[in-house]
C-alpha cells in the first residue's frame, strides 16, 4: 500500500509523498517527520465529544465488486472510530434523509451540520486496475466546510479494511494524539479444526495457533501440526509469535515468524518448557521450566542464549509477564498455598505478592502509561477479570460473572483489554474497554478459543 498526505492549508491541497509497504506486513503509520500538517482540531459543542458521520464512501468506478468495498470501507471506518470512543458517531442509518455526494466538491454540509455531525469522513474508492484501488479519505469540519486532514491510498484490492483501518488509525493520531488499535492484531489457541490428537491416552483435541484483525475479521491458522499448540505471545514488533508446542509429545516453546514462513526452537527441548512471555524490547523471553526439577521461571535471549534462572522454590511459578520498563516481571505461584500473583525484578531480587484471594491466575501488565495488573480471579465457580492498580493497591473488577472469564491481555494503547470468556457457551474470545465501558465485543465464534494476546 501506498500513502500520501494531502495537506490542507485553508482549502489549498499540499502533496508529500510517503511509502508503507503492506504486503502481508502489519500496516505502519508513516514516520511523523515525513508529515508537514497544519493540524486543525474539530471540537464538540460545550467541551462534548465532537459527533462524527461517516456515509459510504463515493464510488469512482461502479462494479459490483468495488460498490461492495465501498460500502465495506465506510462501515469498518465507523466501527473503528467508535471503538476507541473518542468520538460520538452518529448512527449511519440516520443518514438516509442526506443526499448522497458524488465528489468532495458536492456534500451538503448544511444538511450534515442539521443531523448534528461536527466531523464529517468522506472517502472515495477507484479501481484502477485489474487488482488495485486508490482510496481517498478526507476529514471536513462540518461548521467550517474545510477539510482538515486528508490521505491518499493505493495498493492491492484483496484488502479493503486495511484502508479503512489506517484511515482510523490516522484519525485517531491526527485529532487526539492517540494510538489507535485498529491495526493491531489478536493471537489465539484454537481446537475449531475438529481433530484429535493421535496416540494420546486420554482423547484430546487438536489445538493450531491462530491470528486475527482486532475486531475478529480475517481469522487465520497460521501452525499446522495437528498436535497442541497453546498459549501464543506477539513479539513486541509485532512480527513473530511465540508459543508452546506439544509437537514432539512434550511441551517446548517456538517462534513463528509469520511474515518471513520461518520457525524458531530457542529451548531446544531441554526439559519441558512453556508459558513465554517477550521482554518490552523483544531481546528476550522468559518462560516456565521444569530443566531442573521444579517448576521455575528463567529468562533467555531470544536465541536461546544467556539462559538465566529466575525463581527457586518448591512451588509452582508461572504465566510470567514482564513490566513496560523491562526491569520487572509478574507471574503466578502457589508457594503461599493457592495460587497468587506475585512481581519479582528482572535480575531476580525483591520479591512480593500483590494478590490474597482464592485462586489468581495469568495476570498481565498494562502498557505505560497505565500501571496496573490485569489477571482473572476466582469468584465463585468461574473467574472473572480484575485490575491491580501498582500506584494505589487497589483493585477493581471488570467483569461480573457472565461465564467464567480468563486470560486477559491489554490492547497496545492500554485503553481495552481482550479474555477468555463461557458466556456464551463456548469459550470464546471477547474485548471490553479497560474501564468496562463501550460494550463486550465477541471476536470469534467457531470451535473453543484460549489465551488471546493482542500485537503491539
Amino acid at each position: 500500500m501506498r500513502m500520501r498526505v494531502l495537506t490542507p492549508v485553508l482549502g489549498v491541497a499540499l502533496l508529500s509523498a510517503v511509502t508503507m509497504a503492506a504486503r502481508h506486513e502489519p500496516a505502519t503509520a508513516p514516520p511523523q517527520s515525513q508529515q508537514s500538517e497544519i493540524i486543525l482540531s474539530i471540537s464538540g459543542e460545550s467541551g462534548a465529544r465532537p459527533r462524527y458521520a461517516v456515509p459510504d464512501f463515493i464510488l469512482r468506478t461502479t462494479d459490483a465488486e468495488t460498490s461492495d468495498a465501498a460500502k465495506l470501507m465506510g462501515a469498518v471506518l465507523w466501527d473503528d472510530l467508535a471503538f476507541e470512543r473518542e468520538f460520538y458517531m452518529v448512527p449511519r442509518d440516520t443518514y438516509k434523509t442526506i443526499p448522497t455526494a458524488r465528489s468532495f466538491q458536492e456534500i451538503p454540509f448544511d444538511r450534515w451540520r442539521e443531523l448534528g455531525a461536527d466531523g464529517l469522513v468522506m472517502g472515495s474508492l477507484e479501481k484502477t486496475g485489474p487488482t488495485t484501488y486508490r482510496v481517498e479519505v478526507r476529514l471536513f469540519d462540518v461548521r467550517s466546510k474545510r477539510s482538515v486532514m486528508a490521505r491518499e491510498y493505493s495498493g492491492t484490492t484483496t484488502k479493503p479494511r486495511l484502508y479503512a483501518h489506517t484511515a482510523a488509525d490516522e484519525i485517531h493520531q491526527q485529532q487526539r494524539a492517540l494510538r489507535g488499535a485498529a491495526r493491531t492484531k489478536l493471537t489465539f489457541s484454537s481446537d475449531r479444526d475438529g481433530e484429535r490428537v493421535a496416540n494420546t491416552v486420554q482423547p484430546r483435541d487438536v489445538k493450531e495457533i491462530y491470528i486475527a484483525d482486532y475486531d475478529g475479521a480475517n481469522q487465520l491458522r497460521v501452525t499446522v501440526t495437528h498436535k497442541l499448540n497453546i498459549f501464543p505471545t506477539w513479539s513486541p514488533d509485532a512480527r513473530s509469535i511465540a508459543y508452546t508446542s506439544f509437537r514432539r509429545d512434550f511441551p517446548d516453546i517456538y517462534i513463528s515468524n509469520i511474515y518471513q514462513g520461518t520457525m524458531e526452537n530457542p529451548t531446544g527441548g531441554k526439559g519441558q518448557n512453556s508459558l513465554s512471555a517477550w521482554s518490552p524490547d523483544g531481546t528476550r523471553l522468559c518462560f516456565t521450566s521444569t530443566r531442573d526439577g521444579n517448576s521455575e521461571l528463567y529468562v533467555m535471549n531470544r536465541d536461546g542464549s544467556n539462559l538465566t534462572r529466575l525463581t527457586s522454590h518448591p512451588g509452582i511459578d508461572t504465566t510470567p509477564t514482564w513490566s513496560p520498563s523491562g526491569t520487572q516481571i509478574a507471574f503466578t505461584s502457589d508457594r503461599s498455598g493457592s495460587p497468587q500473583i506475585y512481581i519479582i525484578d528482572a535480575d531476580g531480587l525483591n520479591l512480593r505478592k500483590i494478590t490474597a484471594e482464592s485462586w489468581c491466575d495469568r495476570p498481565t501488565w498494562s502498557p505505560a502509561p497505565f500501571n496496573e495488573i490485569a489477571y482473572a480471579s476466582r469468584t465463585g465457580p468461574g473467574y472473572d477479570i480484575r485490575i491491580f492498580d501498582l500506584a494505589t493497591q487497589e483493585r477493581r473488577q471488570l467483569t461480573n460473572g457472565e461465564g467464567s472469564n480468563e486470560s486477559p491481555t491489554y490492547a497496545p494503547n492500554g485503553r481495552h483489554l481482550a479474555f477468555m470468556s463461557t458466556r456464551t457457551g463456548k469459550k470464546q474470545i471477547f474485548t471490553v474497554g479497560r474501564d468496562g465501558q463501550g460494550g463486550v465485543r465477541q471476536i470469534t465464534s467457531v470451535g473453543n478459543n484460549y489465551t488471546p494476546d493482542w500485537s503491539r
